[in-house]
């Protein structure tokens, strides 16, 4: 389930991507590599190229009617003891512009499905077997505004599925590099990364004729220990090849129907991990 001010305020507020032990050697490159990049210009710190690339990303992605694919996130919560919690979920995403999309999310805590049909949005619990229906007429750019600000609800990375991406993801950054090459999930990616006012993050976009975004990562640099929010896609499709979908919503045998507000744990950050609790 993908606008930035979803990932940044998730980022800012609750956020934070565990790092694993590294051997010395590797310690060491690390630091070099780190040492290198503050010192000077690498070679492929190309602000323009990499400007390019992510605005040719943009312009495919909007472009596209429909797109269907399977994600990965990792949200990490920072406890006050400073202990670091990593929330992991999967999903499917299918979307027809401009006003039809379907999500579904699974992860330890929730099992939920998203419907929107243009006039009528739903939300599903699974595991309650209980879902809610809001009207809400408009756009797929629309309705991500509104699970932010009226309902509190975002969708996972619902800034790669805005019409205009670039101009979203591009909002207040002040430091851009091209990192060159790396592989996510087999699939080869231009690495690029972005500084703006509050978070870092970066973001690998595929190589070739379809470049779609495969992973997507920001990292909050307000708050200590570094909190991070990652998303990766996969199975990626477009246009013709995407999958067919009617999104139409089709109550489950014995749901029962209730008050959005009534709905608890859809979100990604379970309700008993309350910001600025003791959990």
């Amino acid at each position: 389930m993908f606008e930035q001010h979803d990932l940044l305020n998730r980022a800012r507020q609750t956020v934070s991507a565990a790092r694993k032990s590294l051997p010395v050697i590797a310690t060491a490159s690390a630091t070099a590599l780190v040492l290198t990049l503050g010192l000077g210009a690498p070679a492929r710190a190309d602000e323009a190229g990499a400007k390019s690339m992510l605005k040719a990303m943009s312009d495919y992605l909007a472009a596209q009617k429909n797109i269907s694919f399977e994600y990965d996130t990792n949200l990490e919560v920072v406890t006050k003891d400073h202990q670091k919690l990593l929330l992991a979920s999967s999903g499917e995403v299918d979307l027809s512009r401009p006003d039809k999309f379907r999500a579904t999310r699974k992860g330890g805590f929730a099992n939920v499905e998203m419907v929107f049909d243009g006039k009528v949005l739903t939300l599903l619990g699974k595991d309650a077997n209980a879902y809610a229906q809001v009207d809400a007429p408009g756009t797929v750019d629309q309705l991500v505004d509104a699970l932010r600000d009226k309902y509190h609800k975002p969708v996972p990375g619902a800034d790669l599925l805005l019409s205009n991406v670039y101009d979203e993801l591009m909002h207040d950054v002040k430091n851009v590099k091209d990192l060159g090459s790396g592989v996510i999930g087999g699939t080869e990616c231009d690495h690029l990364a972005f500084r703006a006012k509050d978070v870092d993050w970066q973001i690998w976009i595929a190589q070739g004729e379809h470049p779609y975004p495969c992973r997507y990562v920001i990292t909050s640099i307000g708050i200590a220990q570094g909190p991070q929010y990652s998303i990766q896609i996969s199975d990626w499709e477009a246009g013709t090849d995407a999958k067919a979908d009617d999104f139409a919503f089709k109550a489950p045998a014995g749901a029962k129907k209730i008050d959005v507000k009534e709905l608890r744990d859809i979100d990604e950050l379970p309700s008993h991990f309350a910001p600025g609790g003791g959990k």
